[in-house]
């Protein structure tokens, strides 16, 4: 495939810190990818020359192990992850297995859509894990980047309620998650305006582990977004207690993609975006890991 656009990730930062382990010299990163098919091998017969896909994440998986006969690949034991055991976006072209690609909604731009495809899906997948569309359900939004800022609008679109934690301070981001329609937005040292029924943690710091069980209700759940989180640190099991849940997401599936876009597409999602040619992949993980965008980061060869 000819790579149109790349979204850059929390986790390719990861990756680039050693923070998740290469498994080869030399990968290429990039795991939101919008491209067009320059070349078929012999046995793709459903897909065509210059068609638009999205390559996300989850680059293959074996179809034989346990969870993939349960419909849950995202577990497979032997999976291959686009841009970290395969090489990624962060180049012109990229080799991608066809029957894990996703068509792509037409109305999205290349720079609206590449986000969509690990940001989204992963948010989407987090928030089913939260009891999905409930109306008028208190959601907490902890670490508002690209998966917070996409959620938001869906949640917002079903009639939730979201309050938006951003790194203590973030003037910017906070304004972003109120300009979305958030209920509330304030840093991740401060409480919510209300309890909170659900909440999803997307920074990778363990201390916010604790914070969100303070702020959820009995019964309530905080979902684990990231691939990686420090460690967490020791807490009162009365945090626990009253049947709150802790659960993380891991990976996605192709079916998470059927679902999410759809939904997407009537909630009128949209990514705020900054764009960095492809020679400054570099400068785009710096600005990420010191939050000087807000939104999603985007790089076009």
């Amino acid at each position: 495939m000819r790579v149109r656009a790349c979204g850059v990730c929390r986790t390719d930062l990861h990756l680039v810190d050693g923070e998740l382990p290469p498994s080869r010299a030399n990968v290429i990163p990039g795991h939101q990818i919008v491209g067009v098919v320059d070349a078929l091998g012999p046995n793709v017969v459903d897909l065509a020359l210059g068609e638009r896909l999205g390559v996300p994440w989850l680059g293959g998986s074996c179809g034989v192990c346990r969870f993939c006969r349960q419909g849950r690949e995202n577990l497979c034991d032997r999976p291959t992850f686009t841009g970290w055991t395969r090489d990624g976006g962060f180049a012109d072209t990229v080799i991608a297995r066809a029957e894990f690609c996703i068509r792509l909604p037409e109305d999205l731009s290349d720079i609206e859509a590449a986000p969509l495809l690990c940001a989204g899906l992963i948010g989407f997948r987090a928030w089913r894990m939260t009891g999905e569309a409930q109306p008028g359900l208190n959601l907490g939004l902890y670490g508002f980047g690209a998966a917070a800022h996409l959620l938001a609008q869906l949640a917002r679109h079903h009639g939730q309620q979201v309050h938006a934690f951003t790194r203590p301070g973030d003037i910017a981001a906070q304004a972003l998650a109120r300009q979305l329609g958030c209920t509330w937005a304030g840093g991740s040292d401060e409480r919510p305006s209300q309890p909170l029924d659900a909440a999803i943690i997307f920074a990778p710091d363990g201390a916010l582990v604790p914070r969100a069980l303070e702020a959820v209700v009995k019964g309530g759940v905080v979902v684990c977004g990231g691939i990686h989180m420090s460690d967490i640190p020791s807490f009162s099991y009365d945090l626990l207690w009253g049947e709150r849940r802790l659960v993380s997401v891991a990976n996605l599936t192709r079916q998470d993609a059927l679902d999410y876009f759809p939904l997407a597409a009537a909630a009128g999602v949209r990514s705020q975006v900054a764009v960095y040619p492809l020679l400054q992949a570099n400068q785009a993980l710096l600005d990420l890991r010191q939050g000087a965008f807000t939104g999603a980061a985007v790089l076009l060869p």
